[in-house]
C-alpha cells in the first residue's frame, strides 16, 4: 500500500462526535486519576502507534501542538505522515518544544525533565506524555493521592519509564510546573496529572 494511503486511512468514522467523545473520556480521566475508561471511540493508524494513542492523538493535536514521537515511532515514516495527515502537527524538533509527546517504548523513555515543564506564570506550557502500556494492570503496584481522588486510588501500568517512583516524586515537586501523563492500553485509557502524588503499593 502507498504512503499517501496510509496517512490518508485510519481516522475516526465520525471525525467531530469521535473527537468530542475521546475528549471528554481524557479530560475526564484527568480529573480522577488512576480511574480506566473504556469503550471510546479507536483510530486506525499505522503500527506501533497503537489505536487508542492516535485516538488521544486526534482528540487534542492540531497544528499549533507540536508532538514529539520517540524513536521507534519517529523511525515510521508511515506514522508521521498519518498524524501529519490526521491532526496537522508539526514534528518538534526536542522534546523541550513539544505541547504533546507520544512512546511506543514507555520503559526507555527519556527522563521526565526533558520535556516542556512550562513556568510558575504559564503552567500550561508544559507538555503532556502519551505512553503505550501493555497494560493497565499487572505492573509494580501505584498509589495515588490528591486532587480528585477521595481517599487513595491504585493502577498497576506496566511497563513505565525507570525509576518511575522517583521520577514522579520530582515532577510533583515541580507543581504547578511539570508534565502530565495519559497512559493508554487496549484496556482503556488512565491519567496521572502533575498534582496527583504517586507512592509505591510496598511503601
Amino acid at each position: 500500500m502507498m504512503l499517501d494511503s496510509i496517512a490518508i486511512e485510519g481516522g475516526f468514522q465520525k471525525p467531530v462526535f469521535d473527537a468530542q467523545t475521546v475528549f471528554r473520556a481524557i479530560m475526564q480521566a484527568m480529573a480522577e486519576p488512576g480511574t480506566i475508561h473504556r469503550g471510546m471511540a479507536l483510530a486506525k493508524p499505522p503500527a506501533p502507534l497503537t489505536p487508542e494513542a492516535a485516538a488521544v492523538a486526534l482528540a487534542l493535536c492540531d497544528q499549533d501542538t507540536p508532538v514529539w514521537l520517540d524513536s521507534s515511532l519517529a523511525a515510521e515514516d508511515a506514522v508521521r505522515a498519518w498524524l501529519a495527515f490526521h491532526t496537522g502537527a508539526p514534528l518538534a524538533n526536542t522534546p523541550a518544544d513539544a505541547h504533546f509527546a507520544f512512546s511506543a517504548d514507555p520503559e526507555h523513555l527519556i527522563g521526565l525533565e526533558n520535556f516542556a515543564q512550562g513556568s510558575q506564570e504559564y503552567p500550561d506550557r508544559s507538555a503532556t506524555l502519551v505512553l503505550q502500556v501493555s497494560d493497565l494492570s499487572g505492573g509494580e503496584g501505584l498509589v495515588l493521592a490528591g486532587p480528585g481522588i477521595e481517599s487513595v486510588a491504585r493502577l498497576a501500568p506496566r511497563p513505565l519509564p525507570r525509576h518511575f517512583i522517583r521520577q514522579w516524586a520530582q515532577n510533583h515537586a515541580r507543581f504547578p510546573r511539570g508534565v502530565d501523563l495519559i497512559l493508554v492500553s487496549r484496556k482503556g485509557l488512565a491519567a496521572l496529572p502533575r498534582s496527583t502524588r504517586i507512592s509505591s503499593q510496598e511503601a
